[in-house]
């Protein structure tokens, strides 16, 4: 989302048509001839495995200590209402300076870089507000953030209220600062899909995938 909740690449979004089209005759031609007979793995995730084992041996905040307590608070608060202000007043407090984000649209790495992200981000939006509905913790020191999020956008269905779900897991450091933060959400329909061209092929797509 912003948190995760990013959407900031909106008014760019029209020059990324053509390849959205070439993606999507692909996907047609898949579904018209099927599989290939070679086996091929895109592994999308590899990015992220990447930088949870090179985070795996850093220090993180104590299960039940007050560091703890104090950086769920604090990425709650943050993630809650993002805006110019606070990006610009508490991205750098939040997030470590070699923390890692990927919102399913892009990935940055460096809290500065996040940081021109999320402004980027608020530029484009009229607001981003979310509710963080649940905050648990696995065994291997990772946090997940579930949180129900809406967006108003400038451009891209201006307007309306666009409400999705999602989950953001977080790796903190030992100072409560975020270390990871990997999106999972619906980026279709919380964008995409409201897109003038791409989201009439996506829905085609869904529908042909409909049973």
């Amino acid at each position: 989302m912003a948190r995760g909740c990013a959407l900031g690449r909106a008014p760019q979004l029209v020059g990324m048509k053509w390849g959205f089209w070439i993606g999507l005759g692909c996907v047609v031609l898949g579904l018209g001839v099927g599989c290939s007979a070679v086996p091929r793995v895109t592994d999308s995730a590899a990015a992220f495995r990447s930088v949870a084992a090179e985070m795996a041996g850093r220090p993180t905040v104590a299960q039940g200590s007050e560091a703890e307590r104090q950086a769920i608070g604090r990425l709650k608060a943050f993630l809650s209402r993002i805006d110019e202000e606070s990006v610009r007043t508490r991205t750098l407090s939040v997030y470590a300076p070699d923390a890692y984000l990927n919102d399913t649209l892009v990935s940055r790495r460096g809290a500065t870089n996040i940081q021109a992200y999320f402004l980027e981000t608020v530029a484009a939006a009229e607001s981003i507000t979310a509710t963080i509905e649940d905050v648990s913790r696995s065994a291997d020191g990772h946090y997940y953030f579930r949180w129900v999020m809406d967006v108003r956008m400038k451009k891209i269905a201006a307007g309306e209220t666009l409400r999705t779900l999602g989950i953001t897991l977080v790796r903190f450091d030992d100072q409560g600062r975020v270390l990871i933060h990997q999106d999972y959400w619906d980026s279709a329909a919380g964008l995409w899909d409201h897109v003038p061209g791409i989201g009439r092929g996506i829905r085609w797509i869904k529908r042909r995938l409909d049973p």
